[in-house]
């Protein structure tokens, strides 16, 4: 055989086994990424897995209600103050809707997770016990599967009465001082604002220290200072909320308003 065709030859085969080569590898990278997939949705369907989702999320949606009672409560400011704030909040609507839409797939998570651990938890203790455990903040726990849907109807309701303009109060679109003065005017809205913020409360006071506990960030020598605090974030959440239609009710602030 000519040299050149063993050449040919031999080269033929270099590359042959390097493309074979290739392809195991990328065929190995596949089922490691593969494998990797499947033991993510493992983790995501087992109960831990869950509640680490839900406690994750849950501090994403304490920490936007955070914010936006603090946002809030620029509302004593004045309302240029408070109208600004608004301005600025919409003044770049792509950034906005990413952060509505990732807080509305957060909201929809922990909802939906909560849902299914609550149902999974039913199933495993088909038979409730004679005698309720006595454990920190039993009544909060207790009440948040039910407070859940209520806060979120509330937030349906809170959207199309100050975002959207479509729960039939008065509305001027970007005009939040005058919105919120004149709606917490009429006492049956404040007094389901008052309700619903209360139960936002209480649903903090129990769930930061839930959450934290989750992601084992618990040490049991810091442990009562943590639940102390997650009650002391609980409580200023509300009271921080209730004070804007106490404020309006009591005529504190909107005096110029008709």
């Amino acid at each position: 055989m000519p040299a050149g065709a063993a050449s040919s030859q031999e080269a033929a085969a270099s590359i042959y086994n390097v493309r074979l080569a290739d392809k195991g590898e990328v065929l190995r990278m596949n089922a490691v990424a593969t494998a990797k997939i499947g033991e993510r949705l493992a983790f995501y369907e087992a109960p831990v897995g869950k509640k680490a989702v839900v406690a994750v999320t849950g501090l994403v949606l304490i920490g936007y209600i955070v914010a936006h009672m603090l946002g809030n409560l620029q509302v004593f400011l004045g309302r240029e103050q408070i109208n600004a704030y608004a301005r600025l909040l919409h003044s770049s609507p792509p950034l906005l809707w990413a952060a509505r839409i990732f807080l509305l797939v957060c909201a929809g998570l922990h909802i939906l997770l909560t849902l299914q651990l609550w149902l999974l938890k039913r199933r495993a203790r088909p038979v409730r016990y004679l005698k309720k455990i006595d454990v920190p903040s039993a009544y909060a726990a207790r009440t948040m599967i039910l407070g859940g849907p209520l806060i979120a109807a509330f937030v349906i309701f809170h959207v199309l009465h100050l975002t959207t303009g479509q729960a039939g109060l008065p509305y001027e679109e970007l005009n939040v001082y005058d919105n919120v003065v004149r709606g917490f005017r009429i006492w049956y809205v404040a007094a389901v604002y008052i309700v619903a913020v209360s139960l936002v409360g209480l649903h903090v006071w129990h769930g930061l220290w839930s959450m934290l506990h989750t992601l084992g960030l618990d040490d049991e020598r810091y442990r009562p200072a943590l639940v102390q605090i997650s009650h002391v974030v609980g409580v200023l959440v509300a009271l921080g909320f209730i004070s804007v239609p106490v404020a309006v009710l009591t005529g504190l602030i909107g005096q110029g308003v008709n």
